[in-house]
């Protein structure tokens, strides 16, 4: 608030001024020019006076801390009654995105207990893959595939190799037997493919995580492929974002295009993830970039004058309640962008600075994060009282950077 601050001072002194002088004419003038300067300084993101890097991992810690003590104790629902499950399997993508966002708090956190937390869970699972009633049910789904992500987290930490072997062996099989099914929603076992935006964040990055490990390309080459088919089916070049699947191409909601903010999310995230491990001189890593670029265009300019993004993107007004798991993975994917040198501060720093303090002001006392919608598919409602453990692997995610980007070491 500095530059606000700063900035009606200014205007204050220099109006009292002229008023005084009574020199109408030039008053009036230089109130329009002093007008835009007020905007301008406004919108400047002021380093180190609105967000400290002590305050932010203060507050990752409070969060972090929350979701672990209740983690065994939550139930949650979804926006769709079908899709409501309780508890969620431990396994499950759920708490998959929730520890890709622990893992990322682990390596800055001074304290060794969130990556024990991790590896007990991994432990108690012998670091497999989800599995359903003790076999793999669905061997090539991308949801099942996102714990996997941590489990190279935790191996990168304490080299041990039987905390990612399973995963070795189960993407090997994918790899010498790959689906051959259509991309199209209604085709059988359709979501052997990543065929939804979500899957995008799931299992991408896993398999760079895998041929950096290996190095062997054929991993990377697995993904760009499947990317870039994922990509051409639900990727909407108008407006750079993402259909959450092949049955939102021809509805509409108030009139407008159905481009869901945390499927859109997912997708952004999963980039960033995916171009955080992806060497800068891979042969397709312009690919990814020119992507990124656009897809960050776009995200600045529908965020809400509030700070977060509508749970309907191009919707704004028709869905006006705040959402912060969707907006937190923007936000981590912006501020990554930044500390990497790919977005730069003067254009793209106030959309990163608004967006924290938004997502702050939903922490309540306790540290649960709140406004968090449920689980579905398409825009919907978040509440002031509910949480979800994928909400908090965002916002630990958004976190990680927000921190590096105001200094933190």
């Amino acid at each position: 608030m500095g530059g606000f601050f700063l900035a009606l001072l200014i205007a204050k002194y220099l109006y009292e001024l002229l008023t005084y002088l009574k020199l109408v004419i030039i008053k009036n003038k230089f109130m329009k020019y002093l007008t835009t300067l007020i905007i301008f300084l406004i919108g400047l993101p002021i380093n180190g006076q609105n967000i400290q890097p002590s305050e932010v991992k203060k507050l990752m810690k409070k969060v972090a801390d929350w979701q672990i003590e209740n983690h065994d104790k939550l139930e949650y629902r979804a926006q769709n009654k079908r899709l409501s499950r309780g508890k969620h399997d431990m396994l499950d993508w759920t708490n998959g995105a929730l520890y890709i966002g622990m893992s990322k708090w682990a390596s800055m956190a001074d304290n060794e207990k969130y990556y024990q937390w991790l590896k007990k869970i991994g432990e108690a699972h012998d670091y497999k893959l989800n599995m359903r009633d003790g076999y793999y049910a669905r061997v090539f789904h991308a949801d099942d595939h996102a714990v996997g992500q941590t489990y190279f987290h935790l191996y990168r930490k304490y080299k041990d190799e039987k905390m990612i072997k399973p995963t070795i062996n189960q993407f090997d099989f994918i790899l010498y037997h790959p689906s051959k099914t259509k991309m199209d929603w209604k085709s059988p076992f359709h979501q052997d493919r990543w065929n939804w935006c979500d899957a995008l964040f799931m299992s991408p990055p896993l398999w760079v995580m895998l041929s950096n490990h290996t190095k062997d390309r054929k991993y990377i080459d697995f993904m760009v492929k499947e990317w870039k088919a994922s990509t051409n089916y639900l990727f909407d070049k108008e407006e750079n974002l993402y259909y959450r699947d092949g049955s939102y191409f021809d509805k509409l909601d108030n009139g407008t295009k159905i481009f869901w903010g945390r499927g859109n999310g997912w997708a952004f995230a999963g980039l960033t993830n995916v171009m955080d491990e992806l060497n800068p001189n891979d042969k397709n890593y312009s690919y990814f970039l020119e992507l990124y670029k656009k897809m960050a265009k776009k995200i600045l300019e529908i965020q809400t004058p509030q700070g977060h993004w509508a749970m309907s993107l191009l919707g704004q007004k028709f869905y006006p309640t705040p959402e912060t798991s969707g907006s937190s993975f923007n936000i981590f994917g912006l501020a990554w962008g930044i500390n990497n040198g790919i977005l730069d501060m003067a254009t793209y720093g106030s959309a990163v600075e608004k967006g924290w303090n938004a997502m702050v002001s939903h922490v309540n006392s306790d540290g649960m994060l709140t406004f968090v919608q449920p689980i579905g598919a398409e825009p919907g409602e978040a509440y002031p009282d509910k949480t979800e453990v994928y909400g908090v692997g965002a916002f630990l995610s958004a976190g990680s950077e927000v921190f590096k980007l105001y200094g933190g070491k």
